[in-house]
């Protein structure tokens, strides 16, 4: 039997929350609990029901759904709302499911939903590994996924750039990305991946990592676009 999911809906807007209502009522495993217009009532909602996701407008009077989803960060799943590009990357570093940008298509409200439900699925199975070895100075050495910021092709060896460290590796980048977790990196340029969580920010020419400003090459930008649209 498929389980069902129990969901609120918070936005100022009443006719963005109607439209999430619409959406979510042809999907028989996502049960509506409360469409709230703030977050004082999303508050209330998710203290009075057991809520498994939320659907999280973001630009909202008093507390906005960035503050709200710093509050709850952790104990329940969020999908980011917002008429507002801009704050994808911020999405992203609070853990969103996705970030979906009205007006919302129902094709897209879809596989956000399926981000989520996959999400539960993998989490009752085995945990997803967050490390891998690299071949360095002759040793393998362990290097967690959460430590790097971006990784750049040097001739016949790799950077792989980390928050404290450089490594170097004799790989190919295409070798390396093929170790990495691929809904958490992108390639950007024939010689550059970056970690999504660790962007500041960025053009459709540059991604700006730690104050290092990383091309984005024009073979690769309507991919990398979609990828940070969608994060």
């Amino acid at each position: 039997m498929r389980k069902t999911y129990n969901v609120i809906i918070v936005d100022d807007e009443p006719v963005a929350r109607e439209i999430l209502e619409s959406h979510l009522s042809h999907l028989d495993h996502m049960s509506v609990i409360k469409s709230c217009q703030n977050a004082t009532e999303a508050f209330s909602a998710i203290h009075e029901n057991s809520i498994d996701l939320i659907f999280l407008d973001i630009n909202m009077p008093e507390v906005d759904g960035i503050m709200f989803a710093n509050a709850i960060q952790g104990k329940i799943d969020v999908i980011f709302t917002t008429a507002y590009r801009d704050y994808a990357v911020e999405g992203f570093n609070l853990n969103a499911i996705d970030y979906l940008l009205k007006p919302i298509s129902l094709d897209r409200f879809m596989k956000a939903v399926q981000k989520f439900v996959d999400s539960k699925t993998e989490s009752s199975a085995d945990p997803p590994k967050n490390f891998t070895f690299f071949r360095i100075d002759r040793q393998m050495k362990k290097v967690e996924f959460s430590a790097l910021t971006h990784i750049e092709s040097y001739g016949d060896y790799v950077k792989l750039h980390t928050t404290n460290e450089v490594l170097v590796t004799r790989e190919t980048l295409s070798h390396v990305m093929n170790k990495l977790p691929k809904d958490s990196f992108v390639r950007v340029h024939r010689s550059f991946v970056v970690s999504i969580g660790k962007i500041h920010s960025y053009t459709p020419e540059t991604i700006t990592i730690a104050r290092i400003a990383i091309p984005i090459s024009r073979s690769y930008r309507d991919e990398v676009m979609e990828r940070l649209r969608g994060v």
